[in-house]
């Protein structure tokens, strides 16, 4: 079984890559062959031409992303919450590797139907960390992580199994309870792939 795990946070000493790092040892003890990015480490660049939109490809690591997400069985993806959305570098990943034919196509006779899933992912994994209330993120602005994860990428792309956990509020947590997300963060890995 093949697992890939995405972190887009700018600081290596964040708790995102202590979240990312922790899921690597529970996928290694569980015996997953594991691959890793971490977007800013690997300075994915996310923009998306139009050339490529065209369908010219010419971007090496663009293609082996994709070609880690259509062999993979896992997928764990970990990052902050701005501005209600993820970071633009991971965006700039969906707009690049999520891409037509390779996660999705279209029906013949048009892009006007409803997309196939090409994604053979059983399970995708959300770990995100943000600063405002889960109560607060849901009533005032509707959960928009949730709605773009699920529906707009995943469901999209014909997976539906997809758990997202946030961590919250993490600007002013203390050590203890970081330590015991990480033993949530664990467990959830353990029950999940």
């Amino acid at each position: 079984m093949k697992a890939q795990i995405i972190i887009c946070h700018p600081n290596s000493g964040s708790f995102n890559h202590a979240i990312a790092n922790q899921v690597e040892q529970v996928l290694i003890q569980k015996g997953y062959e594991i691959v890793f990015h971490d977007l800013y480490k690997e300075e994915f660049n996310p923009v998306l031409t139009y050339e490529e939109i065209m369908g010219n490809l010419e971007d090496s690591l663009v293609e082996k992303y994709i070609k880690d997400l259509t062999e993979s069985d896992v997928l764990i993806i970990v990052h902050p919450n701005w501005w209600g959305k993820p970071p633009a570098l991971l965006s700039g990943w969906i707009d690049r590797v999520m891409r037509l034919n390779a996660a999705y196509a279209f029906p013949k006779g048009g892009e006007g139907g409803a997309p196939i899933g090409l994604l053979k992912l059983k399970k995708v994994i959300i770990f995100n960390t943000a600063n405002t209330t889960i109560d607060r993120e849901r009533e005032m602005f509707g959960n928009p992580l949730e709605l773009i994860w699920k529906n707009c990428v995943f469901k999209f792309c014909g997976v539906q199994n997809v758990l997202r956990r946030v961590f919250t509020v993490v600007v002013d947590s203390t050590y203890e309870e970081r330590e015991k997300w990480l033993k949530e963060v664990e467990q959830i890995v353990s029950d999940n792939v």
